[in-house]
């Protein structure tokens, strides 16, 4: 029996401010196969940019198994949560954040600082290189991004989140700050990503968004509502 890549066991989340408990995920169970393009969708303070952080190792959950790869990973240490982040997962976000005096591959390039410290500068330069390609900015690497348009900074940002090669991205609201012709070209190119193996778990608000998605899972007041519903790339 082939287990799936993500197992999540009745995931609650509750913040504690002061005295006030603040629950914010009252109980998620869902399963995510490798392979799979699913968008987590649902209003602001729905819970799904929370689902998504303890998905992606940067948050744990109050209670509830989380299982990636079979290895249970909501109690487990923050140096093995970063691990499993920085080789396991790609993330790329509404922002951007990317270094603004450094050019194109250099961004790509700097988490190999972290995760692969035995590859030489070359070997490091060559990856990026490669990456960039892919995302079809061969002829942009020692551009800034001051000098870059927003759809081409959020290609550069898919690219550094490939750069480890993981199994997994993660798109938090990845065409916030695109317009609708940029947006389809960056909906397109994860589309592709995901045909070439890659598991693609997408955070949205937008219907037409998600329906790039071939599962849509809907979250409200903390809880999945929906499951289901057949998208496919446009």
């Amino acid at each position: 029996m082939i287990m799936p890549l993500i197992q999540l066991d009745n995931i609650t989340k509750t913040y504690f401010l002061g005295e006030i408990d603040v629950p914010v995920l009252k109980g998620i169970t869902l399963n995510i196969e490798s392979g799979e393009y699913v968008a987590l969708m649902g209003a602001s303070g729905s819970g799904k940019s929370t689902l998504m952080n303890i998905l992606g190792c940067l948050d744990r959950p109050t209670n509830g198994d989380y299982l990636f790869e079979g290895e249970e990973l909501g109690r487990a240490s923050g140096d093995r949560r970063a691990e499993i982040r920085n080789r396991k997962i790609g993330f790329v976000f509404q922002s951007f954040n990317l270094l603004a005096r450094t050019s194109a591959l250099e961004n790509v390039i700097m988490p190999l600082a972290y995760t692969a410290g035995n590859l030489s500068h070359a070997e490091r330069r060559r990856r990026g290189e490669a990456a960039l390609a892919e995302v079809g900015l061969a002829d942009r690497m020692h551009h800034h991004p001051s000098q870059l348009s927003g759809g081409q900074q959020q290609r550069v940002a898919i690219a550094r989140a490939l750069i480890n090669r993981p199994p997994v991205l993660f798109a938090d609201e990845p065409t916030g700050n695109l317009d609708t012709k940029t947006s389809i070209e960056v909906m397109d190119m994860f589309s592709r990503l995901n045909a070439s193996g890659i598991t693609v778990i997408l955070v949205t608000h937008s219907d037409e968004i998600a329906s790039y998605a071939k599962r849509q899972i809907r979250v409200k007041d903390g809880l999945v509502i929906d499951d289901g519903g057949k998208g496919g790339a446009k």
